[in-house]
């Protein structure tokens, strides 16, 4: 590396990888955590409010988790760029980048959504035993609107890493201008 300053960003731009990608797992149990001791005082105290306020902490925990993979993500695209691209440094985001352009079939969901998902659905079976058919409409509908929001978050993180490399390649050419 050229400098001891580019060589100090690089080691905590890398120290940032690691630790969000750590607390993306403990804000995921976290969140389920919550999502469930809402829910079920929710049920066992028969407001009806209450099922919609724990979908609410699901979605929290969902886009907190979707926010740091969105950064771990952006910041590995950064120093595949201005790191690994012009210096002989390891090269485990271009290997990284490379490695998930194959399909692997291991079933690793970064953004944890099959399980967003599967807690959503049981939160909507709460719903189902709440009285009022207007309130049961209005659950539909949110719970209709969050899987949308997974599946869309799921989509734009499918391709945020070649969107992502592009756009730093064309910072930095604008860079050296």
């Amino acid at each position: 590396m050229a400098t001891d300053h580019a060589r100090v960003e690089y080691e905590a731009l890398r120290a940032t990888i690691r630790e969000r990608g750590t607390w993306r797992v403990v804000l995921f149990w976290m969140s389920l955590a919550v999502w469930a001791a809402v829910l079920l005082t929710a049920t066992a105290r028969g407001t009806p409010f209450g099922s919609l306020v724990s979908l609410v902490s699901l979605a929290a925990g969902f886009e907190g988790i979707y926010a740091l993979h969105i950064g771990v993500e952006r910041i590995g695209r950064y120093v595949q760029v201005f790191y690994e691209e012009t210096a002989t440094l390891p090269a485990w985001e271009r290997t990284a980048m490379a490695y998930g352009r194959e399909p692997s079939g291991d079933g690793v969901d970064p953004l944890f959504s099959k399980m967003f998902a599967a807690a959503a659905l049981l939160n909507f079976v709460a719903i189902l035993t709440t009285r009022p058919v207007g309130f049961v409409v209005v659950g539909v509908v949110v719970h209709v609107l969050f899987a949308a929001r997974i599946l869309q978050a799921k989509r734009y993180a499918a391709g945020q890493r070649a969107r992502d490399l592009e756009r730093f390649r064309r910072l930095k050419e604008k860079s050296s201008e």
